[in-house]
C-alpha cells in the first residue's frame, strides 16, 4: 500500500523535527519534505504535490492563510492547519476553514514538543483523514438571493408570524463549513426554518453562526434550548451538544442537551434526523452534505421511510463523499444533486405548499 505523503510548512525547527519523528513511527505516513515558510515551500510543492499539507499560520515572508488561499485558488491540496492562532473558537480557525482547510489543530505556545508527542494519535489520524479529502477551489460567494446579506433580511416580526410546517434539517462534516455557506448564501430571506448539525468543536459554532449571519439573507444563530424554528432563520447546533427537533402546539422547537457521542460525534446528524422523523415525518426535508463517515445515514433512512423528502450532495462536489455515500447505499436518498443545486431544491420544497 502506498504511504500518504506529507509536507510540513512551519517556521519552528522544533515542530518540523518533532513531526518528522512522529511520522517515522507510522508506516502509513511519509514525510516528503518541510520548509520554514511558504516562499521556500512553494516550488517544492509544485514540483512534487503531497497528499496532505501540514501548515502553520504565523511565518516570515508570507503567512499561512495567504499561502492556503493561493493553493486553493490554483491546485488545491488537502491541508491541515496547525497553529497557536487557532485556539478554540478563534476567528483565525474559522478563516482557515473558510479558506479551504480540511481540519484545524490548535497547538500551545509553550510545551509544544510534549504536546505534539502526546497528540501523536490524534494528529496522525487527522492527517490520514485529510488525505482522503478532495478540496475544491475556494471562491467568494456568488451574488444571488443573499447578496445584500443583512440589508435583505426580512423584519423578524413579519417572519415570526409565518408558521413553519415544513422544517428543513441539514447535516455535514468535513468540508461542511464551505458547503453550508454555499447553500445558505443562495437562499432568500423567507425560506422555511432550518436546523443544522455540523461536526464542529465547542466554541466554534457561535462564531461560525455569526459569520454566516453577515453573509446570508436568512438570520443565522447558534441554537439554544427551546428556540423556535421560524421562517427566515437557521439554527446551528452548538458544538459539544446534541440538537433534536420537537413539536408542540403545532410549532417546531429545538432541544439542546448533553449526552454521549453518537457515531463518534456530538452533535450528531443522526440525532437530529431521527428526531425530525419522529416529530415531522413526511412534512420535512433532510439534506446530507459532504463529510467523512456515516453519521446521518440511518437517521435519513428513518425520515425517508416516513415519506420525508431527502437530498444528498453528489460525489463530484463533495470534499469527502462519505456521509452522502452511506445514505445513498442505504436507499435513504430521493435525489442526489451537486452542491450548487441544493439551495434550489430547498426553494422548490417550500413552493410545493
Amino acid at each position: 500500500m502506498m504511504s500518504i505523503q506529507v509536507y510540513v510548512v512551519d517556521d519552528s525547527a522544533v515542530v518540523r523535527q518533532t513531526i518528522m519523528h512522529l511520522l517515522e513511527g507510522d508506516p502509513e505516513l511519509e514525510l516528503i519534505g518541510s520548509a520554514p515558510n511558504p516562499l521556500l515551500a512553494k516550488p517544492a510543492i509544485e514540483k512534487r504535490p503531497p497528499d496532505v499539507l501540514l501548515l502553520d499560520i504565523e511565518m516570515p515572508g508570507m503567512d499561512g492563510l495567504t499561502f492556503l488561499r493561493q493553493i486553493m485558488d490554483s491546485s488545491p491540496i488537502p491541508t491541515v492547519i496547525c497553529s497557536t492562532l487557532t485556539t478554540d473558537g478563534s476567528r483565525m480557525a474559522l478563516d482557515a476553514l473558510a479558506a479551504g482547510a480540511v481540519a484545524v489543530v490548535a497547538k500551545p505556545r509553550i510545551g509544544l514538543k510534549q504536546f505534539l508527542e502526546e497528540s501523536r494519535r490524534e494528529l496522525t489520524q487527522t492527517l490520514k483523514s485529510a488525505a482522503r479529502a478532495r478540496p475544491r477551489r475556494v471562491s467568494a460567494p456568488v451574488a444571488g438571493p443573499a447578496s445584500t446579506a443583512a440589508a435583505a433580511k426580512a423584519p423578524a416580526a413579519v417572519l415570526h408570524a409565518l408558521s413553519v410546517n415544513k422544517p428543513v434539517v441539514i447535516g455535514a462534516s468535513t468540508g461542511g463549513t464551505q458547503a453550508i455557506e454555499s447553500v445558505l448564501t443562495g437562499l432568500p430571506a423567507d425560506c422555511p426554518g432550518m436546523a443544522v448539525v455540523l461536526h464542529m468543536p465547542e466554541k466554534f459554532t457561535a462564531m461560525y453562526a455569526q459569520r454566516l449571519d453577515t453573509l446570508c439573507a436568512m438570520r443565522v444563530k447558534e441554537a439554544r434550548d427551546g428556540d423556535r424554528l421560524e421562517r427566515g432563520q437557521v439554527l446551528i447546533a452548538p458544538g459539544g451538544r446534541h440538537m433534536q427537533l420537537r413539536k408542540a402546539a403545532g410549532q417546531y422547537f429545538v432541544a439542546i442537551a448533553d449526552g454521549p457521542p453518537v457515531n463518534r460525534h456530538k452533535p450528531s446528524v443522526d440525532v437530529l434526523f431521527r428526531s425530525a422523523a419522529d416529530c415531522a415525518g413526511r412534512d420535512a426535508l433532510a439534506i446530507i452534505l459532504t463529510g467523512m463517515g456515516d453519521d446521518g445515514a440511518r437517521g435519513m433512512k428513518a425520515m425517508h421511510d416516513l415519506g420525508a423528502r431527502t437530498v444528498a450532495q453528489d460525489e463530484t462536489t463533495c470534499v469527502v463523499y462519505g456521509m452522502p455515500k452511506e445514505a445513498v447505499a442505504l436507499g435513504a436518498v430521493d435525489r442526489v444533486v451537486p452542491l450548487h443545486h441544493v439551495a434550489e431544491n430547498i426553494v422548490a420544497f417550500d413552493a410545493r405548499g
